[in-house]
């Protein structure tokens, strides 16, 4: 079995994304203006992300029959490898994206592909023959638990999570509390939104930083959307500025966020300010197309938009 560089363990999925006259509130309407379809879900897109910055990459989901051929050929063409998906007859996960005129968005999630994932013996092989593991909280519990034991033997060697999204949204369907605080100690760069460290660590990102510093977490990364981010390595915390650009679209900002950081921080070893600032541009470039993976830039593009700044 040849080694990987990233295996990204969670969902792929079909977005359904809208363009609204306006995002609704409860009780009003709007107006869809387009309706696309595409692959998507946060493990295809970090995936998609990192094969583009030329990494070998392979994923494991699971998908419904009816959308499995469609999922595998996308992730193929990008030269991910799919191997490792597994699919069954149940409904396929997908997300319907409903995006208003600019850019921001609400998402929701539906089908039982994904929360069916389960990792074998087989699986978990596989993934520790990677230099680098990523999941989220997205994943169902079952799964995201034997990648934290396998981190906790050593089986695994570098563990990335992202917890993208927060606890109510998990329930039933993503990771559990109890596995993320197990999580902590052995999790080698662990990401987060503000919404969802509030919702987990119960306050700001200074609170999720005392916690995270206690538990020895190695790396971390908060994310604030179109403000900055902050990195965390040991004890020191480095403010990373967003870059401003014409935004389209912030669907997939945060996963490409993580693809440049996993790129950068801990595949070729870069500082935390030039990694965040790496990531930073890859997600800012990425929010100037539609779609979650409207434009996932190279390196060289990423370079060259870092130079013009």
């Amino acid at each position: 079995m040849s080694s990987l560089d990233v295996v990204t363990v969670g969902s792929a999925v079909i977005d359904h994304s809208y363009s609204l006259s306006n995002l609704p509130k409860p009780d009003g309407g709007a107006f869809a203006r387009e309706h696309t379809t595409d692959v998507g879900g946060v493990a295809a897109n970090v995936a998609s992300g990192l094969a583009e910055f030329g990494n070998d990459t392979g994923v494991i989901t699971r998908v419904g029959e009816e959308t499995a051929a469609e999922i595998e050929a996308d992730l193929q063409a990008r030269d991910i490898d799919c191997t490792r998906i597994q699919s069954g007859a149940e409904e396929s996960s997908y997300t319907l994206i409903l995006r208003g005129p600019d850019g921001e968005r609400m998402i929701v999630a539906g089908g039982q592909s994904v929360p069916n994932l389960r990792l074998d013996d087989q699986d978990i092989e596989y993934a520790s023959q990677a230099n680098v593991v990523f999941t989220s909280a997205y994943a169902p519990d079952e799964a995201v638990s034997r990648l934290v034991t396998a981190r906790e033997r050593g089986g695994i060697s570098t563990l990335v999570f992202d917890l993208a999204g927060p606890l109510p949204e998990l329930e039933g369907r993503g990771t559990k509390p109890e596995t993320i605080d197990r999580l902590l100690p052995v999790v080698d760069l662990f990401v987060v939104g503000e919404v969802a460290a509030r919702s987990y660590f119960g306050g700001d990102s200074e609170a999720a930083i005392a916690t995270l510093t206690e538990q020895n977490t190695t790396r971390a990364a908060f994310t604030r959307g179109k403000d900055r981010a902050l990195l965390l390595e040991g004890e020191t915390v480095t403010e990373i500025p967003a870059f401003d650009v014409d935004v389209n679209d912030t669907t997939g900002a945060g996963d490409t966020f993580t693809a440049g950081l996993i790129h950068t921080w801990l595949l070729n070893d870069y500082s935390a300010r030039d990694a965040g600032r790496f990531a930073a541009a890859t997600a800012a470039l990425n929010c100037t197309a539609l779609g979650a993976r409207g434009y996932l830039p190279s390196v060289s593009a990423v370079r060259e938009f870092l130079e013009s700044q």
